[in-house]
């Protein structure tokens, strides 16, 4: 099973056209989207053409439109919304995602996950944390922006077969 995790899309719809056309291509199953997409339209977007599971936080720039986000609707069926952060265990890994790095750190020193993902620094980053409370290692990842702000573009896939992530550069995949 793969996962593709994203981060900090900023309405960028081209580079967002990128990286769900190599989602279908590679058999991309889930999809972590750890905040910053922005306007509705981008959700649209990515429901409309993304066909697995979807997990999604807010970000600093989805919090100014939550209001205008449907939760209840039955329209977003195969998206899971959370406010603050997401929880899921998917491959017999408990993973947690959010867009405060600070926040993720937090969550990785729990000690409850595997895996914690954050974005907003638009930095792609992995370190691993120990948990003090129970010496357990939790990998903190930030798979960079898709906007290409601040930094090229970049997103995360993990496979589950090979426990194994890469980081894909958007700017060398072709165009959507």
């Amino acid at each position: 099973m793969k996962l593709a995790i994203i981060s900090d899309i900023h309405d960028n719809l081209p580079n967002l056209k990128k990286v769900l056309a190599y989602c279908r291509e590679n058999k991309i199953e889930k999809l972590i989207h750890c905040g910053d997409l922005a306007e509705i339209e981008t959700l649209d977007f990515i429901i409309a053409n993304f066909d697995g599971d979807i997990f999604w936080t807010f970000g600093n720039m989805d919090l100014e439109h939550s209001a205008t986000y449907p939760f209840s609707d039955g329209k977003y069926k195969n998206i899971q919304i959370f406010s603050r952060h997401g929880e899921v265990e998917i491959a017999n890994h408990r993973m947690a995602f959010v867009h405060y790095q600070d926040y993720a750190k937090r969550l990785c020193e729990d000690g409850r996950f595997d895996f914690v993902f954050y974005g907003h620094t638009h930095k792609p980053w992995t370190e691993k944390i120990i948990s003090e409370q129970n010496g357990k290692v939790c990998e903190m990842l930030n798979p960079g922006n898709v906007a290409n702000q601040h930094y090229p573009p970049t997103f995360a896939v993990w496979d589950s077969l090979s426990d194994q992530f890469s980081l894909i550069r958007v700017n060398e995949l072709k165009n959507g």
